[in-house]
Parts: C-alpha cells; sequence; structure tokens
C-alpha cells in the first residue's frame, strides 16, 4: 500500500477544515475594505460571465449548419419569386 495515492476529496476537506479554524486577527477592517472585496467580487463574477458566454458561443458555433451562399443577383435575401 505504499503506492496510494490520498483521494482528492478528502484533501481538500482537510483544507476546508484547516481554514476554518479562526484565530484572532487583531486587526481592524474599515468599511472601505468590504466595499472594496464586494467590488471585486462583482468584477469576478462579470468577468467569469463573459468568459463562459463567449466559450458557450464557439462550443454552439461547432454544432451549427453552414448558412447557405448567397445567391448571385438576390437583393437582401429574396428569391426574386414575388415579382
Amino acid at each position: 500500500m505504499a503506492g496510494r495515492r490520498v483521494p482528492f476529496v478528502f484533501v481538500m476537506l482537510a483544507v476546508a477544515v484547516c481554514l476554518s479554524v479562526a484565530s484572532p486577527a487583531h486587526a481592524y477592517l474599515d468599511p472601505g475594505t468590504g466595499s472594496m472585496l464586494v467590488s471585486a467580487l462583482i468584477g469576478v463574477a462579470a468577468a467569469v460571465a463573459l468568459a463562459l458566454k463567449m466559450f458557450w458561443y464557439r462550443v454552439l458555433g461547432l454544432f451549427r449548419r453552414p448558412k447557405p451562399p448567397a445567391r448571385p443577383g438576390a437583393v437582401g435575401g429574396s428569391s426574386g419569386a414575388d415579382e
């Protein structure tokens, strides 16, 4: 059992437990710090949303059918059958 790997979930749980143990910081955080953190979180969320949107449209582009080529003489996509 020397080559057995520790499961990723167990490692993440151990890290979460270690980070959740609070110790006194002896520091002061003013309201400006809180608003800075909130604006940073909003910026990160907007950047992630934009990246996902761009990625999603690229994935959809792979599955879409190509547009039919434009016919010569047709203006604005009209077929000319109305005339």
